[in-house]
């Protein structure tokens, strides 16, 4: 994350020193001198004239946390006992696990848990495959499912390696959701092989979650995946992203006092949620909508680095044929969506853009143009991090569209329930406390995941495809 200490690279020391005064004053200042940041600081002991003390430091980068030990282990008068990397300790063992819910102390627990009592519950739902919904984990169950080939900052990294992300995002649907969730990572790049793989395991889940799968891979996996199961199906990387940039959006029109149809909106990044975003918008109204790649605008007629995906982004956007680099067609926009690269917006840039531009700058860790060079050149300015205002997270929306979607067992995601979970995360800002640093509310906003799954329910009901009716 930049140049900055933080607490993704953050370190846990032991080290032990004389107990006289000035000490631990003495190690503070010298971590200080190397570039570290303090957190907290632990005593561990006291005894035979010595002291042990824990500090957590945050560190810049792997490279900086390297030079930081060596520069306390070489201190004279301290003796580094021990380090340790919090984020990899954290993930010791990985960061989920498999509870049971019903506790086997006696005979009759068992004999109800599983033989013989099971048995009765197995031919109920034989009889009426419909009440798996109600006797097994497909009640509130997501798979997540990866082959790690677009893992998020990382790109085609595997499945093994991709498996942290996919753990992490199994908790945040537990924490923010109560939605349980597994990790599947699929060991096969194989369009094919994943639709069969995932179609003769999804029997046991209520909804499917792909993740970090490649484009354009990924929109022919998930239109398959759609048409053959009968359960919701959602591409987390285009849709997610969708719904958590269409709602600031929405909210940023009303400071600036914008209409969609009058917008010209540029994109950079034309991948699955490039393209998925620019749908989501059009939904909304915006009529002007370009997209770049590498090798600048994507227009009608364009052959140079083409695929399905960026020909129909060719045929259905760039109403007025505009050409050129990022620099030549951001001239006069109003909205910048990044989903690209770092530093690919420059402050020149900016200036050519309509008064009162919005950015969403939304490249991780690194944005397309840090805030500070954005900020006296820009109305409101948003990015990915969670260290700057305006964080633009998946978090917002999938956790809340899951619990909908499996309250009213859905059988898909449509886009009239993608569009009304980015008005309900607009709508938990109220009007009068919108701000350019506010368009968006915090991932920890509990109110969020509520007017999401309520909002996804209702739009579930409204169209057809929800199987029940919610509590309430």
């Amino acid at each position: 994350m930049g140049d900055t200490p933080n607490v993704s690279n953050s370190l846990t020391v032991r080290v032990q020193f004389k107990n006289d005064s000035g000490m631990l004053g003495r190690l503070a200042s010298e971590i200080g001198r190397l570039g570290g940041d303090i957190g907290a600081v632990d005593l561990v002991s006291v005894g035979d004239g010595l002291m042990v003390r824990d500090l957590t430091i945050n560190c810049r980068n792997d490279e900086h946390a390297s030079a930081l030990i060596a520069g306390i282990r070489a201190l004279d008068d301290f003796t580094l006992l021990h380090s340790s990397d919090r984020t990899f300790l954290l993930h010791l063992g990985g960061k989920i696990e498999v509870v049971s819910r019903s506790p086997i102390r006696t005979r009759d627990d068992l004999s109800m848990v599983y033989t013989p009592g099971v048995a009765r519950v197995c031919m109920a739902i034989h009889a009426r495959p419909e009440d798996a919904y109600t006797l097994t984990i497909k009640k509130n169950t997501v798979a997540v499912v990866t082959d790690g080939t677009a893992v998020l900052g990382l790109g085609d990294i595997g499945p093994a390696a991709a498996m942290p992300v996919m753990e992490g995002k199994c908790a945040l649907f537990k924490e923010f959701a109560g939605v349980d969730a597994f990790p599947l990572a699929l060991d096969t790049t194989d369009t094919d092989a994943i639709v069969e793989t995932v179609s003769h395991f999804a029997t046991g889940f209520g909804g499917i979650n792909l993740e970090d799968i490649a484009a354009p891979r990924c929109f022919e996996i998930e239109k398959r995946l759609r048409a053959r199961l009968d359960i919701p199906v959602f591409h987390d990387d285009q849709h997610g992203t969708a719904i958590v940039t269409l709602a600031p959006l929405i909210n940023a029109l009303r400071l600036v006092n914008k209409n969609p149809d009058e917008l010209k909106v540029v994109f950079n990044g034309v991948g699955a949620a490039g393209v998925t975003v620019s749908k989501i918008f059009m939904d909304y109204g915006v009529t002007n909508v370009i997209g770049c790649d590498r090798r600048g605008a994507i227009y009608r007629g364009r052959t140079e680095n083409m695929n399905f995906m960026k020909q129909w982004y060719a045929d259905h956007t760039n109403p007025n044929d505009e050409r050129g680099s990022l620099a030549e067609v951001i001239e006069g926009a109003d909205v910048f969506v990044g989903l690209s690269a770092p530093g690919v917006l420059t402050v020149p840039m900016l200036k050519t853009m309509n008064r009162d531009a919005v950015v969403f700058a939304m490249a991780n860790p690194t944005p397309e143009i840090m805030p500070e060079e954005a900020a006296p050149h820009v109305r409101i300015m948003a990015t990915g991090r969670s260290d700057y205002p305006n964080q633009i997270n998946n978090v917002l929306a999938f956790p809340g569209v899951f619990r909908g979607a499996l309250d009213v067992r859905a059988t898909t995601i449509n886009e009239e329930m993608k569009r009304a979970a980015a008005h309900a995360i607009a709508g938990v800002i109220p009007t009068n406390e919108l701000h350019e640093d506010y368009i968006i509310p915090s991932v920890f906003n509990k109110e969020v995941v509520k007017a999401v799954a309520r909002a996804v329910a209702t739009a579930a009901q409204e169209t057809g495809v929800a199987r029940r009716e919610t509590k309430g």
